[in-house]
């Protein structure tokens, strides 16, 4: 059903003047969908030196079609402005950037039945972002609005050295793992990581608009018409998760 799909940011009393106003989460579904995306990541990469130049102009990775990631385009005013990926991870679901790089980190904490948000993916419009400053902030809140979702014990952020401020100030986020190589990457990124739980008021208190509605949680995590199961036939952590925090 398209229309669980796509979202108007929703926030209490928000104004005209809201960094939330006129942003549409969109999750990507369709084939163009995913190209429109992997092409922005094409670019974004490209143009901060993060890759190599390639044929195909897009990126992309296996854990793209994955049951427990989702891949968002941001829209501002029905334009693709950025976009980011949001992977759950749990016992059960263990596949993403992040859990690969810091295995010796994060399988510890999933075997001890914790539940993990891993954004990662975050890219913006090279040309858009300079005219729309609050992007980056609208953009990692997808993960903020993911750990309340699926009631999360930890929230990572898996970065470049030079951009651990930004999580430090918003997300009160810590370096967890040092810098590496992730495969297709020429620039180092390195973990962060908080617990959820933990700081989620102080950050609501400093940065109101990381709030989020039941309604646009659900809106944008629950697929319409999907349940993720283990092979054991059994409902997943994460959807578990899911269930309770929005019983």
């Amino acid at each position: 059903m398209r229309a669980a799909a796509k979202v108007t940011a929703l926030f209490p009393e928000r104004s005209p003047d809201h960094p939330l106003e006129f942003v549409d989460y969109r999750l990507a579904e369709t084939p163009e969908e995913k190209d429109e995306i992997y092409r922005l990541r094409y670019r974004a990469y490209l143009r901060e030196g993060a890759i190599l130049p390639s044929e195909s102009k897009r990126v992309t990775d296996r854990y793209d079609d994955e049951p427990n990631n989702f891949t968002f385009g941001v829209y501002y005013r029905d334009e693709l402005y950025s976009s980011i990926r949001i992977s759950v991870l749990c016992g059960e679901w263990r596949g993403s950037p992040s859990s690969e790089m810091f295995a010796d980190l994060l399988h510890p904490e999933l075997d001890r039945g914790k539940i993990i948000i891993d954004p990662t993916r975050f890219v913006a419009d090279p040309d858009k972002a300079r005219v729309f400053p609050e992007l980056p902030y609208v953009t990692v809140r997808l993960g903020y609005v993911a750990c309340g979702h699926f009631n999360a014990d930890i929230g990572l952020a898996n970065v470049r050295p030079e951009h651990r401020a930004f999580y430090r100030k918003v997300f009160l986020q810590e370096p967890l793992g040092e810098p590496k190589l992730f495969p297709g990457l020429i620039k180092p990124v390195g973990l962060m990581a908080a617990n959820y739980r933990e700081i989620r008021e102080r950050v609501f208190q400093r940065f109101p608009f990381m709030r989020s509605s039941a309604f646009e949680r659900r809106t944008l995590f629950q697929r319409s018409g999907e349940r993720h199961t283990s092979s054991r036939g059994a409902v997943s952590s994460f959807e578990r998760a899911s269930i309770v925090s929005n019983s």
